[in-house]
């Protein structure tokens, strides 16, 4: 029978992830930080609370659908909306604010009680997976996001913290989504070693594609690229494109519209005119392809 990874002692996991360090060619602390969290989705989606969140971002791209090789330490995730707010939402098929102050009240609504839910309901179930399986980490809660501080057992360059955030949202569904296998980059690597696993509702890429190029948008016609921090955007777009997952989101019109509707209804604050509307993210997608687009 193959040892758990995370069960191991701290030699030991020191000297498999040396293993797999050299085997890989990636550096050992981000092999160890990728065990803890896959961990994490196993954990989230092995409890009743996987069933209303749906995983997303780049970290999605990365681990569920192999688009992108950019090691993406934070995990996005959505809770429905439906399920934190049914008195909201109501018989709302589209689970979106038919006006500008329903949004309002939503969105104070989802304000206060995300990181309630966060505290009340998704810390405990971290922290009881870990005292279950005997592993040795701390969480935390800030706002709307939880942090797993993990032992490590190898050091870096101290850039990366050995430190899992999840991030949650709760303005959508998240969906289109499904179930997707998830791995360690470490998987398979070291013999009778058994690296965590995990099955989570993962976004679909399309939608991915057009979160990522509405965003884009909202950038280009705010100007407001202030530094590189934001390129990760326009390089996950030209991935999506390599794998030919551009093109089936370009083939869903509806998609791309409720998308825009979304962003067009939660965040309207960030229109710098009247007359440049995120809304027109939904007439045509060539321009978030230009980061020097102009309108």
């Amino acid at each position: 029978m193959a040892d758990a990874f995370l069960s191991l002692a701290a030699a030991d996991r020191r000297e498999v992830l040396g293993v797999a360090a050299d085997r890989s060619g990636r550096p050992a602390h981000l092999l160890e930080k990728d065990a803890w969290v896959v961990w994490a989705l196993a954990a989230l989606y092995g409890s009743p609370l996987g069933e209303h969140l749906v995983f997303k971002g780049g970290t999605s791209l990365s681990k569920a659908y192999g688009v992108i090789r950019r090691f993406s330490e934070d995990v996005d995730l959505t809770y429905d909306i439906r399920a934190l707010a049914p008195d909201l939402v109501g018989d709302n098929g589209e689970a979106l604010p038919k006006t500008r102050s329903e949004e309002k009240r939503w969105s104070s609504e989802v304000r206060k009680r995300l990181p309630e839910w966060v505290a009340g309901t998704a810390q405990p179930t971290i922290a009881n997976a870990l005292a279950s399986e005997g592993l040795s980490a701390a969480v935390r809660v800030e706002e709307d996001k939880l942090f797993i501080d993990y032992e490590a057992t190898a050091t870096g360059s101290g850039y990366v913290a050995p430190s899992v955030m999840l991030e949650f949202g709760a303005r959508s569904t998240g969906e289109p989504a499904s179930p997707r296998d998830v791995v360690c980059d470490a998987a398979g690597l070291v013999e009778a070693v058994e690296f965590p696993t995990a099955r989570p509702r993962v976004m679909h890429a399309e939608r991915t594609f057009w979160e990522k190029a509405t965003a884009i948008h909202v950038f280009c016609l705010q100007a407001r690229l202030r530094g590189d921090r934001f390129a990760r955007h326009w390089h996950d777009i030209a991935r999506l494109d390599e794998a030919g997952l551009a093109t089936s989101a370009f083939a869903d019109r509806e998609l791309a519209q409720a998308v825009a509707r979304l962003k067009s209804m939660f965040s309207p604050r960030r229109r710098p005119t009247a007359n440049r509307s995120i809304t027109r993210s939904r007439s045509t997608a060539a321009c978030v392809l230009c980061p020097m687009a102009t309108h």
